[in-house]
């Protein structure tokens, strides 16, 4: 095998964590001696053994002499953990494959100069696009302290995503939906506008059958805190917590009431009479919330897309359309004037659930 091959081993493993070990980014490791994989391992949560620990423990006293591959630069500080680095040494290791370098500013490099002033070759940059994608979100917050947004849309191929009754279940088929629930399970948080909670009272929870999932933090945009009481975010059972996010001038009577129902109440600035989401995620992220799914209406998407806060767009698109001019469609609000001023997408990717297709990319 080569080192590619092998890195792409390491990348798999990493992948069955994702979703668990937020703050921390996942990683996955593989210890191969004599062109064989002789260890494996990756971080499962954070405050657990790091990937290259899992391997070289996997792979007992096969470690010396041989070479680890790992998708992320090996941590030279101490943590909850003690550094990869120097369990590397002491493994014996005589050569490190790295994937990507860490994203941290303040310590990018100083695994892979630690380990070369110990006298082990290292080689960095394999496969390196596919390790930033793994952790796009980890790699955005260190980097500006704010979450990781993706929109996620779902529509008809005329633009709508309900008819003019409201009705939108279902525009995509229940394989587009699985698949939603399963980047539910991976961001850290979901966020939808009191809108979409009347019309549709959601669980917003992740449910895919026969796997283990996380639940997202729920965070709902309420600007007047109109949320009833017995919304479903706010009576299930569900290990992750909601947050309403409201105006600055929401009565403590009404916060008093929906704070003994369980949840959460963050205030922010409005900005033209609406919640000022540049503020909402200055504030997410002194939470620790590294990436967020939106799953809004019009309103909410075309809000974001203004704002200039998504990073990641996920569209899906239905072989059907009403073929009128009376459906909701997909953004609400204006819109530039100018083809020029269009949002645009780069580095895309389009896939097939079934017949409908699933359009990812970055905003410029």
């Amino acid at each position: 095998m080569t080192d590619h091959e092998y890195m792409q081993q390491a990348i798999a493993l990493a992948q069955k964590a994702k979703g668990f070990t937020s703050p921390n980014p996942c990683v996955g490791a593989v210890v191969v001696k004599n062109d064989k994989i002789v260890g494996r391992g990756f971080h499962r949560a954070a405050g657990l053994a790091h990937a290259e620990v899992k391997a070289l423990d996997d792979a007992v006293s096969n470690a010396a002499g041989a070479t680890i591959y790992v998708t992320l630069e090996p941590c030279n500080h101490f943590g909850k953990t003690g550094p990869c680095t120097h369990k590397i040494i002491e493994a014996g290791i005589k050569k490190v494959v790295i994937g990507c370098k860490d994203p941290n500013p303040d310590v990018c490099g100083n695994g892979i100069k630690y380990l070369q002033d110990n006298g082990i070759k290292v080689i960095c940059g394999i496969l390196e696009n596919q390790a930033q994608v793994l952790i796009e979100d980890f790699i955005w917050y260190v980097q500006n302290k704010k979450p990781f947004v993706i929109l996620k849309c779902a529509s008809t191929l005329d633009g709508r995503i309900a008819t003019s009754t409201g009705d939108s279940k279902w525009i995509t088929n229940e394989k587009s939906r699985g698949y939603v629930h399963q980047i539910r399970h991976e961001t850290d948080a979901i966020l939808v506008g009191s809108g979409t909670l009347h019309a549709d009272n959601p669980s917003l929870t992740s449910r895919i059958s026969g796997k283990k999932t996380k639940d997202p933090v729920r965070i709902i945009l309420d600007t007047h805190l109109s949320i009833n009481r017995d919304a479903k975010v706010l009576t299930q059972t569900s290990d992750a917590k909601t947050i309403i996010v409201t105006g600055p001038d929401v009565s403590k009577e009404k916060t008093d009431l929906i704070q003994s129902r369980g949840a959460q109440i963050i205030q922010i600035p409005l900005k033209e009479q609406k919640l000022d989401l540049n503020q909402l995620m200055i504030k997410l992220g002194e939470m620790s919330i590294l990436s967020i799914l939106i799953e809004g209406g019009s309103v909410v998407a075309g809000a974001v897309l203004r704002e200039k806060i998504v990073n990641k767009v996920m569209f899906f698109l239905a072989p059907k359309f009403l073929g009128s001019s009376d459906g909701i469609p997909m953004f609400d609000g204006k819109g530039p004037k100018l083809i020029k001023d269009a949002f645009e997408l780069e580095n895309m990717n389009i896939s097939q659930f079934d017949d409908d297709i699933l359009v990812q990319g970055y905003l410029k």
